[in-house]
């Protein structure tokens, strides 16, 4: 909710055009001829619509208002050791669970087949080495960190990263002015580049190019949900199968019960949230890589120290020649190392790029590799054991604090993916590419914690159904190994566009990362695609029917947007309505809620036309979806007032970043009214006369505030346009509309009272 002196922050602050607004919002005086923006200090006068070029299109003023935000960055700039070091300690407990819980069940997934040679271990562990040190480290810690937005990442950053450079959006909301804003600009090195300008002007131009990278996006947010399906069933199977280890009654069918139980558990107390998130499993998470590496060390002494050797990357490719197919096919198990790599990016919005670097480099990287080798030591010894390695090599003594732990430690793994995945579907949401979903704000205390309660339950089947069906990690891997390493080629895809157009890397870099971290992955991807028919048509089948759920959402979100741009309200007709004497006034506030940012949404005139009566005070609120991570609460709402000032007429955009919740504390319609008490005190600046009327205007809100309220929300109807091919009228007339009538409303956002909502219905063909 805005202050006073929020507003006085921004009481001069200059719009593109050189002119200074009153409390960043525009008054727009309506004439038949031009719109005359009226300030402090200048006036601007454009042009009439019908007297611009062709091909030229005047945007609202308020269109400009509306992208003047300035950063909100939190934590993420922090030069504070202390915190620092203190979010460190926290990334361990929410980043590291996956990637840290993988000695669970990597060498029994890459030797399914048993060890046919000494040296092979050798050669496995060298590939490990390798792979974490290439991926999770140099692409991760040194290069991928860097492209965060503001401090947040994940797909859907890079994605708005890239929109903001390049005019490759396809969001309709997005508009040229919102450019201006400090928030939106990146910080780009000095120099140009041939190759980067020809990258970028090749991308603007290209209509395919835009959509792939919006389907890239959704492909990417695709596999990490089906990521989030698979992380706490590989997990928590891989550490209750340690039961077996105590007594030979534990069966494989009562593992898997076992293993439902504990899913079933957990996805039940997710509504709940995890206020405590980090204190909470960081110290577990602590005692899991001090366990792992402690007993790392311990093999690697007792059985075999000659193992370190395997740092000579000559044993991969003597594993290779040896192998030859079926080395390759291994790799499939390998890649399992570095599952959980992508939540180092996925997750930085919590925490700073030196806290994840330090957590990585300080702990979970010597402790993996630590673990690993002392493994690698023991299986030298008792190769014929490599079904069972984690369990079989730690010490008897140990069993049972290892296998506690360990449980704990996959529950933390899979409670971090699950919340992932909350989170990038609310970014999606945010960006028009997913059905409206409700969204529940858990802590107070630590931002970006959110339960989505209908995502929840199908993730909750997902988990126990691919438990129940395949039964062990060997099978759950295939499927797993896909989903991890598609995801990472395609943030490196999205890394080179980034290095090529934003950074201006030299080209001789850019081909570097190609061949040494792609190519890595693309191999990767090779090997796990082979056992496509053993389970790894799995995260594609659930890729498949979440893109084609994304994909028809987000082509009819676009449609409907346009749709109402196409045939919104002119200015000659608002007044029109106002002033006709056959459409009465009565006491009260009516807000209309629209997500068309440019104008009055057709629903209106709709309205007027059946129901010829207007309340006292009218305000239209648009919600406006920008591409930056997030807009501060004092940022959030900017308003016009609609000429003659008689007419208590508003408009009102109410913006909102990927990463914002929009289900506020306080009611909305509170928040609103505030604002725009603050709006109408300083749009009439500080002269006493002024004043006086701004405290009418004051007055005359409250007293229709007083009066009642009522939320105008259309209720659309979404038709396919007569002649439409049959596609369309499947997308459009039957999986759009079924969505629609299965989730949530848009005036379940902003908890509008049902007593005082007012559905407006209308049919829209697209």
């Amino acid at each position: 909710m805005s202050s006073t002196e929020g507003s006085k922050r921004y009481s001069n602050a200059s719009t593109p055009g050189g002119s200074k607004r009153n409390s960043s919002v525009a008054n727009i005086e309506e004439e038949e001829n031009s719109e005359q923006i009226h300030s402090d200090q200048a006036s601007d006068h454009q042009l009439p619509e019908s007297q611009l070029p062709a091909g030229l299109k005047r945007h609202d003023s308020l269109d400009i208002e509306s992208a003047k935000i300035h950063g909100h960055h939190g934590h993420h700039n922090t030069k504070d050791w202390g915190v620092i070091l203190r979010l460190a300690f926290q990334s361990i407990g929410v980043v590291y669970g996956d990637i840290g819980t993988s000695p669970l069940y990597v060498y029994s997934s890459t030797f399914t087949d048993g060890i046919k040679h000494q040296d092979d271990i050798l050669g496995v562990l060298s590939l490990i080495f390798y792979t974490i040190t290439i991926i999770p480290v140099l692409k991760y810690v040194v290069i991928v960190l860097r492209a965060n937005d503001h401090g947040d990442g994940g797909t859907f950053a890079l994605y708005s990263k890239l929109c903001r450079y390049a005019k490759v959006g396809l969001i309709p909301s997005e508009q040229p002015e919102d450019r201006e804003v400090s928030n939106f600009q990146l910080e780009l090195p000095g120099k140009r580049n041939t190759i980067s300008t020809k990258v970028k002007n090749s991308l603007e131009r290209s209509n395919f190019a835009k959509f792939a990278l919006l389907f890239a996006a959704m492909l990417g947010t695709s596999m990490v949900i089906g990521d989030g399906i698979l992380t706490p069933s590989i997990s928590v199977l891989s550490a209750v199968s340690g039961l077996k280890e105590a007594t030979d009654a534990m069966t494989e069918g009562r593992i898997v019960i076992i293993s439902v139980i504990i899913l079933i558990t957990l996805f039940m107390v997710q509504r709940f949230g995890t206020d405590r998130v980090g204190y909470s499993f960081a110290p577990i998470i602590c005692v899991w890589f001090a366990l792992i590496a402690g007993i790392g060390v311990y093999n690697f002494i007792k059985f075999d120290p000659s193992v370190a050797k395997a740092i000579n990357p000559k044993y991969i490719v003597d594993y290779f020649k040896r192998n030859g197919k079926d080395g390759w096919i291994s790799l499939g198990g390998v890649v399992l190392a570095i599952t959980g790599t992508e939540a180092m990016f996925a997750d930085l919005g919590h925490f700073t790029v030196k806290s994840i670097q330090i957590s990585m480099g300080c702990v979970v990287y010597p402790a993996l590799i630590t673990a690993y080798s002392g493994q690698a030591s023991w299986l030298r010894k008792h190769s014929h054991l490599v079904a069972d390695t984690f369990y079989k090599s730690a010490p008897d003594a140990l069993y049972w604090p290892v296998f506690v732990v360990a449980v704990m430690a996959a529950i933390i793994a899979s409670q971090a993916m699950i919340s992932g995945t909350f989170s990038i579907i609310k970014q999606s949401l945010s960006l028009g590419c997913f059905p409206r979903v409700q969204v529940l704000h858990t802590s107070a205390k630590y931002e970006g914690q959110v339960y989505i309660p209908e995502m929840n339950y199908l993730l909750m089947i997902g988990c126990v159904l691919v438990t129940v069906a395949f039964r062990t990690t060997e099978n759950i891997g295939h499927a797993y190994g896909i989903a991890v390493i598609f995801a990472e080629t395609l943030t490196s895809g999205f890394m080179v566009l980034i290095m090529l157009v934003i950074w201006k890397t030299n080209v001789l870099l850019v081909i570097l990362f190609v061949l040494v971290i792609s190519s890595t992955e693309y191999i990767y991807l090779s090997s796990v695609l082979y056992k496509f028919g053993e389970g790894g048509y799995l995260p594609f089948s659930f890729a498949v029917v979440l893109m084609f759920i994304m994909c028809t959402w987000n082509y009819v979100f676009r449609g409907k947007y346009n749709y109402e741009l196409d045939h919104k309200v002119s200015r000659e007709a608002i007044k029109d309505i106002v002033t006709d004497t056959n459409i009465s006034r009565m006491g009260g506030l009516a807000i209309f809620y629209s997500e068309l940012a440019h104008g009055i949404p057709p629903i209106f005139k709709h309205y007027v036309d059946n129901i010829p009566a207007l309340h006292s005070v009218i305000v239209f609120v648009s919600i406006k979806s920008l591409p930056v991570s997030r807009v501060a609460p004092e940022e959030r709402f900017l308003f016009r007032r609609v000429k003659p000032n008689e007419l208590y007429v508003f408009r009102c955009v109410v913006r909102y970043g990927y990463t914002d919740v929009r289900n506020e504390n306080d009611s909305f319609e509170k928040i609103l009214v505030e604002n725009l008490k603050n709006f109408i005190e300083y749009d009439y600046g500080t002269e006493p006369q002024q004043g006086r009327i701004a405290d009418e205007d004051v007055m005359k809100l409250n007293e229709a505030w007083r009066r009642g309220s009522v939320h105008l929300v259309g209720e659309h109807e979404i038709v396919s346009r007569a002649g439409s091919s049959i596609g369309k009228k499947f997308l459009i007339d039957y999986a759009y509309n079924f969505m629609q009538k299965n989730l949530k409303q848009s005036y379940t956002v902003f908890k509008i009272p049902h007593e005082r909502m007012l559905k407006v219905g209308m049919t829209y063909e697209l």
